[in-house]
């Protein structure tokens, strides 16, 4: 009786992970970031898809365009069955993996990337891992993002927001009068 309520225990834990929701991040075709988004809205699942609108210039003519910052990813907040259903569709080549299991993205890396890019600010995509002290901006329009200290250059502190899993990192320059908070512990 005893291994039977075990059981049954195990039983509802796997249940309920299977429902509770975690960031993930998948690849797309290439060039098929936008495509993918429209089918995750499509199947109603909530998903993040990070852009920048940028001037572009040709022979004859400028202009707007809106392009992914991070090329080959959509990121999606679902639950375990709603996963496996976005990588049903055809945009969507597969989850980023980590020892052979979906990747979770924390929570608060998806917040700071959000925050940053609600800044109207300078800022430009660094790939690989960023070495440094993480902080905690105190004040300004980075106000509450988790960062990482990268460089100081003529009279600006250089910041980076990272998604570890992916190997990205979204750069910004903020004024050396900004107040931030080293994280103690933290790398």
């Amino acid at each position: 009786m005893y291994e039977n309520e075990i059981q049954l225990r195990e039983r509802a834990k796997k249940i309920f992970l299977n429902e509770q929701k975690f960031w993930y991040a998948v690849y797309t075709k290439p060039k098929s970031e936008f495509k993918a988004s429209e089918q995750l809205k499509e199947i109603g699942v909530e998903y993040y898809l990070p852009t920048i609108t940028k001037v572009k210039q040709w022979s004859d003519r400028k202009k707007k365009i809106t392009e992914p910052i991070m090329r080959g990813y959509v990121f999606i907040y679902v639950c375990e069955k709603e996963r496996l259903r976005c990588l049903e569709q055809d945009a969507i080549v597969r989850c980023v993996l980590d020892r052979g299991k979906a990747a979770r993205i924390p929570e608060w890396q998806i917040d700071n990337l959000k925050r940053m890019l609600e800044v109207k600010s300078d800022f430009f995509l660094q790939e690989g891992f960023v070495p440094g002290k993480k902080v905690l901006i105190k004040d300004g329009p980075f106000e509450g993002v988790i960062g990482v200290i990268q460089k100081f250059e003529d009279g600006k502190r250089v910041i980076a927001v990272s998604i570890d899993l992916l190997n990205r990192s979204v750069i910004a320059h903020f004024p050396v009068d900004s107040t931030f908070e080293i994280l103690k512990g933290e790398n």
